[in-house]
């Protein structure tokens, strides 16, 4: 059995690393290219993405109630694929995310962005 995990105390490497792990086992590494598991992530969002699929607006969401625990799973195949993308690529995720966010403050001050959902060209 291994630990139990939690966001608020579990690191991106340590994900990362039982993500290897558990690919490495299974000689897997050979498959993951980043061109693969680009397109992976994109089928595991699309996974993800239709079990809200006919959903309206203002009813439940996901609109079927047994689809609701597929959600952490789908969510957690879409996270795999990204940490494996991330490994194979050399992006450190964390410090990307922190960058990103930083050109976002720039393109999208509180000031004229909050509230408005325009891309930063229209505001």
């Amino acid at each position: 059995m291994t630990d139990p995990l939690s966001d608020a105390v579990t690191t991106l490497e340590e994900l990362k690393s039982r993500v290897r792990a558990f690919n490495e086992a299974r000689d897997w590494a050979r498959y993951h290219s980043p061109r693969n598991l680009a397109m992976a992530l994109s089928v595991e969002a699309a996974e993800l993405l239709e079990l809200y699929l006919w959903a309206s607006d203002d009813g439940p969401q996901p609109p079927v109630a047994s689809r609701e625990p597929r959600v952490a799973e789908e969510a957690a195949d879409v996270l795999i694929c990204l940490l494996n993308l991330c490994d194979q690529a050399g992006v450190d995720l964390a410090a990307a995310v922190q960058a990103k966010l930083l050109r976002n403050e720039e393109k999208y001050p509180v000031e004229r962005a909050r509230g408005r959902l325009e891309k930063s060209t229209e505001l």
